[in-house]
């Protein structure tokens, strides 16, 4: 899909999706005019005694004491509490590289997300390289002035170097959203569809069609909850080891994935499958889906366009869930992470362990565990119980862990 780059454009790029027929261009442009965000204070700054606390003179007593003592910055600033939302914008939705000043609506919708779900302020930067050293110098170099980073549209495989690069190079919270928030929901939906089902997800045959950021965390954390067959599809076909093509990261997840050897494409992948998870912009054919297994799950993530149309996928899979609004069974990152970075920072995590993830997909069905059918496998993206729940569960396991 190509960047909207000007209201004309827009207005072609929003033609064929359903879920926004009802809102117009003016609707859309006048909700973004002049951006998304604002500061607020947190204390009045009326008088000239206000004037004197909030800056000079008193500020200089509170920043005196930081010099001090740096531990106090976490007391005295809004740092401890503070996101990051950082981005290259060079794997932005399904839009591609649009470059990083075309990402700040995106970013800026994100770190409103973190403030209405989480009530965590956040800060959106774009930083424009794609150079791996530099976006990890830069974020080094600006720690004092946060205390947690979610990355965010950063394309692959450079964002599991950037994420790993940080993980090890910050004492705060990183993580990369569109792969572990994306592997958090979607562990919490699958867990979710095997409930109705009165399935066991380590029985599950689950094809994931994606190897990129969201394809590589879902399989992973798939796998660490106990699903033991996955094959996982790139633009070439299945991941196997016998493949000379792959980068690190594939190389490596063809280890321990297609544990039965399977050879070729979609067609080979998904006969007899019970599950497809798709991560890719790639359309599935109808007759791909209809060769599944019975009572299988579809889940078509893209967005705003699913790799089959949900309508259709019904006709064979018994639960169908996807990205979008306009239908039942919304897999939506909102429902992870505003409550993982709030549990993280609550705890004082000094990072977010695999544990921490499974702990979050785990609350996000506890929410709705008595109110789960074929059309409501995870609560909705506004149901106000979940970050709640998120949070104090991330918190725990991040004290049981010892990284707290």
């Amino acid at each position: 899909m190509s960047p909207v780059t000007d209201a004309p454009n827009a207005t072609a790029a929003l033609a064929g999706n359903a879920d926004l027929t009802a809102i117009t261009q003016e609707e859309i442009f006048a909700g973004h005019l002049g951006g998304k965000l604002s500061v607020e204070l947190a204390a009045p700054l009326e008088t000239q005694r206000d004037l004197s606390i909030a800056y000079t003179p008193g500020v200089a007593q509170v920043s005196r004491a930081i010099a001090q003592d740096a531990a106090m910055a976490k007391q005295y600033t809004w740092t401890d509490r503070l996101v990051v939302v950082v981005s290259d914008g060079t794997a932005v939705l399904g839009l591609g590289d649009i470059g990083p000043r075309a990402s700040l609506p995106v970013m800026e919708g994100k770190a409103a997300l973190f403030k209405k779900f989480a009530d965590l302020n956040s800060i959106p930067i774009v930083l424009d390289t794609k150079d791996v050293d530099e976006i990890v110098e830069t974020i080094i170099r600006l720690r004092p002035s946060f205390g947690a980073v979610n990355l965010e549209d950063i394309s692959a495989p450079r964002c599991f170097e950037v994420e790993q690069r940080l993980i090890e190079a910050l004492d705060c919270p990183v993580m990369h959203d569109d792969q572990h928030g994306t592997a958090i929901v979607v562990l919490a939906a699958l867990n979710g569809a095997a409930k109705v089902q009165g399935r066991a997800i380590d029985g599950l045959k689950v094809v994931v069609s994606g190897a990129g950021a969201a394809g590589v965390a879902c399989t992973n954390i798939l796998l660490a909850a106990g699903v033991r067959d996955v094959t996982v599809l790139d633009s070439k076909g299945i991941v196997t080891k016998e493949r000379s093509d792959l980068n690190g990261v594939k190389a490596e997840l063809a280890q321990r994935t297609n544990p039965r050897g399977l050879s070729g494409g979609a067609a080979e992948a998904l006969a007899g499958a019970d599950v497809f998870l798709g991560l890719s912009a790639g359309l599935i054919a109808e007759e791909l889906i209809a060769s599944m297994a019975p009572e299988s799950i579809v889940f078509a993530m893209s967005n705003p366009d699913p790799e089959i149309h949900p309508e259709v996928a019904r006709k064979y899979a018994a639960i169908v869930a996807t990205g979008r609004s306009d239908f039942p069974n919304q897999i939506n990152n909102v429902l992870a992470f505003p409550g993982v970075f709030k549990g993280a920072l609550d705890a004082g995590a000094r990072r977010i362990t695999e544990g921490m993830k499974i702990a979050a997909a785990d609350a996000i069905l506890s929410v709705v565990a008595d109110e789960l059918g074929p059309e409501k496998i995870v609560p909705s993206p506004l149901d106000p119980r979940v970050a709640p729940a998120v949070a104090e569960a991330v918190a725990a396991a991040a004290r049981a862990e010892g990284v707290a």
